[in-house]
């Protein structure tokens, strides 16, 4: 058997609680040698274990279950021998030193304690099925520690992903608002080609001090000895339209007027645009092309 790199978690979770082969274990145990990290690994699972033993709350278990348990532990050798007592060492008369501990099994761990006598018969079987029920135990609350640990690892890593994604659409956001707010943004209002876009006009009017501001755009020329006219249609019905100043499109359609002579108190209930002869006109001509309100 090839001694790999690492051992998994998972089975020195199984070496813990002591549910390898001894073959399995013997490859456990020549890796741990040499392997500081798997020690390390192996004594978080075995703190985990016993914070699990010490803190878990003691229930009898029910009487199905307990029976299910001894059936599983029944199927397991019948008998646990007793080992062997350990020899000390003497002097044959030979001079030689025999093995003191031959055909004893030892754990990791005891490579590195005093040997101690055991006692044997009832009480080493007594022991013995006491060690399969608390190693069933831990086995099953050791394995829902691990399934926990891996949820919650999983749903960390999905928090992080739905955090990642809203600081993303937060840094979108804020790139839209901060070109909404710039005065350097360029603003096209775009049609179908094949269709002219539609006249325009905007005016920017203040009566308690008689400013007028007018600018179109997508204006049709008129013929020579024609031109548009503006009027401010009065919110007092009793008052006629007032004329607010000539203008004729330049090759792009664009037209003006800036700052006419206008009287000054005049609440505009609309605005309007008329076709008139060159000079204008003191009374607008029907139709009125262009309105406002």
């Amino acid at each position: 058997m090839i001694e790999p790199r690492h051992i998994p978690a998972d089975d020195l979770a199984l070496y813990a609680m002591q549910f390898l082969t001894p073959e399995e274990a013997a490859v456990v145990q020549t890796h741990l040698r040499t392997c500081p990290d798997c020690r390390r690994e192996l004594a978080t699972i075995q703190g985990d274990l016993a914070a699990f033993a010490h803190t878990a709350e003691m229930q009898s278990p029910p009487t199905l279950s307990r029976q299910r348990l001894m059936t599983q532990v029944g199927h397991e050798k019948k008998a646990i021998p007793a080992p062997e007592p350990m020899l000390r060492p003497h002097h044959s008369s030979d001079g030689a030193v025999p093995f003191a501990g031959y055909g004893r099994q030892t754990s990791f761990e005891d490579e590195y304690e005093d040997e101690a006598p055991r006692k044997t018969g009832i009480g080493t079987l007594i022991f013995g099925w006491a060690g399969w029920a608390v190693a069933a135990g831990l086995a099953v609350g050791g394995f829902y520690i691990y399934r926990q640990r891996e949820e919650l690892q999983q749903t960390l890593r999905m928090n992080t992903a739905q955090m990642a994604s809203l600081s993303e659409d937060a840094a979108r956001a804020r790139t839209i608002l901060d070109a909404l707010s710039d005065n350097t943004t360029q603003r096209v209002t775009l049609t179908r080609a094949e269709t002219a876009p539609a006249p325009t006009g905007r005016v920017i009017y203040r009566s308690d001090r008689g400013v007028l501001l007018f600018l179109a755009s997508n204006i049709a020329p008129v013929a020579p000895d024609k031109t548009y006219e503006l009027w401010i249609i009065p919110t007092d019905t009793s008052r006629s339209p007032i004329a607010a100043g000539t203008f004729k499109p330049d090759a792009r359609g664009n037209a003006s007027i800036v700052l006419p002579d206008v009287p000054k108190g005049v609440d505009a209930k609309a605005f309007g645009v008329t076709i008139e002869n060159n000079g204008g006109s003191q009374v607008p001509t029907l139709p009125i092309i262009m309105v406002g309100m």
